[in-house]
């Protein structure tokens, strides 16, 4: 009920187009009813009362029915129109909402769930539940009246046969609505396997550059194949269960008639039904079978809907794992002084990644990072603007414990230019702009020229109206770093961290952008991870990290003459 509660809840900003579509939706079964109605008056009365009264009534009659089918018409168009905008609205609002949520959840739960099996919730499955949303209760409630009113009308001509009939219906009712449950659980599989596919697609595509220069596919086309055959068995599954469904209420629905032609003739025979009165109920026949049918069909689109939806309300129920705490204050004034206190992490209480962690850096110095990969240095800087949460101890900017910390403002103070450098398929502008959204194109240049990009920019016809590609792809690792710093330029943050910011640039390049960071680094507190030592001997303080704690530290001088860890790593790279 919670589920049907929630669904019905997107209808309530759209009351008013709802209430009309099914205020149409009851004018045109009406319609459709009383038409056998009208016959059998007519023929039952007017027409035996000779042919000039016939004649005069006529035109009458054609206007009252064209009026009818006018009117029909006009609510059919405003059904078959405005009542999908009213599902298309719905759609549009929770796309909103699921987006929305997709924003607020935490890393860890992207970390569980693949970016093809997202988007199939935001696309696929929202279409269906918008096309139960319009359908669903209009097809319903036509229904309904039509076959209410059918029976009411039947029951008026012979109360035996009607009964009769309206046995078989429920009959129908009881047999769709055991094949109802198999079929519920036949489209959830559907979607369960759509999601592998495209989670298939979305893999091989954007490795793509991997797959061809590995010669590998015939083995992603193998991978694929295995996803799209499930996909196809489940399909099957499916549609087994609802030919048996179609088959079997086409079965019934033929009894019907069966049983208009036998019972209706034994009733003309015996004299308590008139050969007109049956032909009528002929009619009305057609007109109980018309929305059986449509509730046949309405059953597909309502299993596809639910199973949608049921999917769309798991997302939206998640609960993020990092929130902000109801009196969690604004991080203002940020002098920069960062403390991590006995910092304990691990993912799925999978075994510590850091224990016991100390680390202390002054406002405005630069404190480095090193040690073999895997050792937890990434995870030290991700921790810091809350992309996850301690599992124990504390990490504290100018002595306020950051989960005490609106995450906005945290991380507004934060900048993070990382070793994967993410860029949308947009312009150079847009790109570097996203650092500081509404940034001006002076701005915009002048961190591109800090960042040493603007040069290469500049060369392009479109210059930073250029699109990058997809990802990137057009641009060169290097190119791709630089637009990364461009954006933390253009954001000017009071903490920095460099999560190997110059590994993908060339030895000039490097060169370049280690001057520009090191005047970005002034007067502001910077966490550098980094591999290549020489771009950190002048850090303020460097912490060597093994196994989720610290092994040494010191500044470049004390540790060589420790001729520690430090040291060695150091001499390693010294003698290359």
């Amino acid at each position: 009920m919670d589920t049907l509660k929630r669904f019905l809840g997107y209808y309530k900003p759209h009351w008013k187009l709802f209430a009309f579509d099914i205020f149409c939706a009851f004018v045109v079964s009406m319609v459709d009813i009383s038409i056998p109605q009208i016959l059998r008056f007519l023929t039952n009365d007017l027409f035996l009362k000779g042919k000039y009264v016939i004649l005069e009534s006529l035109p009458y009659i054609f206007a009252a029915l064209m009026i009818m089918y006018f009117v029909r018409m006009l609510c059919q168009y405003f059904i078959g129109s405005w009542g999908h905008v009213m599902g298309s609205r719905m759609e549009s609002d929770m796309r909103r909402d699921l987006f929305g949520k997709m924003e607020e959840l935490s890393f860890s739960y992207y970390d569980k769930h693949s970016t093809g099996d997202m988007t199939a919730r935001m696309v696929s499955d929202l279409f269906d539940i918008s096309e139960l949303a319009h359908h669903g209760p209009e097809n319903i409630f036509l229904s309904f009246v039509k076959i209410t009113g059918s029976v009411i009308f039947l029951m008026a001509i012979n109360v035996r046969l009607t009964l009769l009939l309206f046995a078989i219906i429920i009959f129908i009712i009881v047999f769709s609505g055991n094949l109802n449950v198999k079929m519920r659980k036949a489209f959830m599989d559907n979607r369960r396997k759509i999601s592998g596919i495209n989670v298939r697609l979305q893999d091989s595509i954007e490795g793509i550059r991997v797959v061809k220069s590995f010669a590998n596919e015939e083995a992603e086309a193998e991978k694929f194949k295995e996803a799209n055959m499930a996909f196809l068995k489940s399909k099957k599954d499916s549609y087994m269960v609802m030919g048996s469904f179609q088959a079997g209420n086409g079965f019934l629905q033929g009894l019907l008639y069966v049983a208009v032609l036998v019972a209706g003739g034994y009733y003309v025979a015996k004299g308590s039904l008139n050969a007109a009165d049956l032909a009528v109920y002929a009619l009305y026949i057609n007109v109980v079978v018309a929305p059986i049918n449509i509730l046949v069909e309405f059953l597909e689109t309502f299993q596809k809907g639910f199973a949608g939806f049921k999917r769309f309300i798991e997302i939206m129920d998640t609960k993020a794992e990092i929130e902000d705490k109801p009196d969690a204050e604004e991080l203002t004034d940020v002098k920069g002084k960062i403390d991590y206190e006995n910092v304990s992490f691990s993912y799925d209480s999978a075994g510590d990644i850091l224990s016991g962690l100390n680390i202390s850096i002054e406002p405005g110095k630069t404190a480095a990072l090193v040690g073999a990969s895997g050792g937890g240095k990434t995870t030290i800087c991700s921790l810091l603007p809350r992309f996850y949460d301690v599992t124990g101890g504390s990490i504290k900017i100018d002595g306020k414990d950051i989960r005490n910390l609106k995450q906005e403002s945290l991380r507004k103070a934060i900048g993070i230019v990382q070793q994967d450098v993410y860029l949308f398929g947009s312009t150079f502008r847009d790109n570097i702009a996203y650092g500081k959204i509404g940034a001006t194109d002076n701005e915009i240049v002048e961190a591109a020229k800090k960042a040493n990009i603007h040069d290469y920019i500049m060369s392009l016809p479109e210059g930073y109206d250029t699109n990058v590609g997809e990802r990137g792809v057009r641009l060169s690792g290097g190119q791709r770093q630089r637009i990364s710093i461009a954006r933390v330029f253009l954001k000017n943050p009071k903490i920095l961290i460099l999560d190997e910011a110059t590994s993908a640039l060339d030895n000039e390049s490097e060169r370049y952008i280690q001057n520009s960071l090191d005047e970005l680094a002034k007067g502001r507190t910077t966490v550098v991870i980094a591999h290549r030592l020489s771009t950190i001997v002048n850090a303020d303080i460097i912490y060597v990290i093994e196994n989720g704690s610290v092994k040494e530290k010191g500044n470049h001088s004390e540790l060589l003459e420790k001729g520690g860890t430090y040291a060695k790593y150091y001499n390693m790279q010294f003698r290359q």
